[in-house]
């Protein structure tokens, strides 16, 4: 058989089988030059071994423990990896100020950053639609609109716009409602009240009832509070409430939380520094953003059973909002989206994408009865009109 080098080895005028001078010579320089290939392919193998490294920041500063999600998927990341990638993670306001992480990671100040998307709908109103709309997606709804029903791919649409991709890894349930130092027991009562509520959807929903949106940051909410700057106000899930100190400066309590019946949350990943990975990381992320999914609907329902006891046990009164009440906020919520979708096309096309899938369950959801998974509103916006919405 060919090698791919070869010895000669001849006979001298004396007859004896020696290697000549200029076959060592030879020799030599074979085996110098294997000697340098071993030694290229062991650099190349070092360089394959080093982990690429990634900057990953988030919305969250340590107080506020929807920062846990963020911390479990990097973790989960890191543990999996088997030393190929590795994200060193910077708590809200460390790296950028929180409220400036889209346009870091967008620009690739940052490689990724975690976020809730609701918070950009002034980038792009559609934004909305994946964070959180009122009265239409519980969190059961998302995990399987996204899994199902077009809704990951749906969010590498609209944050695609802006040179990222997108992997949403937590989902929480029903937010708490509204907490006040006053009795909010009624949407009578909401009249000519300024309450901090995030997202534009919520906002155009107060003003129909006679409400002032007043927007500020998780970090500011307490102090509003405290010092009567907003008559009430939503955070979050009554763990994250609690852990933000809320029933030290609320009386009271007012549920079911229309405003955001189920939030997801995840990381914005600069789309140059994702496409460097390869397909292996790339496919090694969206396993860790799944199994984060899984752990944080646990996780935060835990957290909120515990909290709820919590804020009655420290005197907090809890207010329900009457079914009538709740049927004349769906009738709003849903006339708000049919309103924006003709406003945005992409945006009637997430909206569409989302109705259709609550259209599309509602049989099977109907006949699971008591054992359902999430709910079958009232009614729904008007699909007709979205689909009209993104054909004009």
């Amino acid at each position: 058989m060919a090698t791919a080098h070869h010895v000669w080895v001849t006979t001298n005028r004396r007859g004896n089988n020696d290697i000549l001078e200029d076959d060592v010579v030879k020799l030599s320089k074979i085996l110098a030059g294997s000697a340098c290939a071993l030694l290229a392919l062991a650099a190349v193998g070092d360089a394959a071994a080093e982990p690429m490294e990634i900057k990953m920041t988030t919305t969250w500063p340590p107080g506020i423990n929807l920062i846990e999600a963020d911390k479990h998927f990097v973790e989960t990341v890191n543990q999996i990896a088997d030393g190929k990638l590795k994200i060193n993670f910077y708590p809200g306001d460390t790296l950028v100020p929180s409220t400036q992480v889209f346009d870091a990671a967008s620009s690739g100040t940052v490689d990724a950053a975690a976020d809730w998307p609701g918070y950009w709908a002034g980038q792009d109103s559609t934004f909305a639609l994946l964070g959180s709309f009122p009265m239409l997606l519980t969190a059961g709804d998302y995990i399987l609109w996204l899994q199902q029903w077009g809704g990951f791919e749906a969010f590498q649409k609209v944050y695609g716009k802006f040179d990222m991709v997108y992997l949403p890894y937590s989902v929480l349930t029903m937010e708490s409602g509204l907490r006040s130092g006053e009795p909010l027991a009624s949407l009578e009562d909401h009249k000519g009240k300024r309450l901090r509520m995030s997202g534009r959807p919520q906002g155009e929903i107060l003003k129909e009832l006679g409400a002032a949106q007043v927007q500020l940051p998780g970090s500011e909410v307490y102090q509003a509070l405290e010092r009567g700057v907003v008559s009430g106000a939503e955070f979050s899930a009554p763990a994250v409430d609690w852990g933000m100190g809320f029933q030290e400066v609320t009386e009271h309590w007012t549920t079911p939380g229309w405003h955001q019946p189920g939030s997801v949350g995840g990381v914005m990943i600069n789309k140059k520094v994702w496409d460097e990975m390869g397909p292996e990381l790339q496919n090694l992320l969206k396993i860790a953003a799944n199994a984060t999914m899984t752990w944080s609907l646990a996780y935060y329902e835990k957290g909120s059973t515990e909290a709820t006891a919590k804020f009655k046990e420290a005197g907090v009164e809890v207010h329900r909002l009457s079914d009538e009440e709740m049927e004349r906020l769906q009738r709003i919520a849903n006339e708000q989206l049919v309103k924006a979708a003709c406003d945005n096309p992409l945006y009637a096309e997430i909206a569409y994408s989302q109705v259709q899938f609550m259209q599309e369950y509602a049989d099977w959801r109907d006949l699971q009865g008591e054992f359902a998974f999430g709910r079958n509103p009232s009614s729904l916006p008007d699909a007709a009109k979205i689909k009209s919405c993104i054909e004009n």
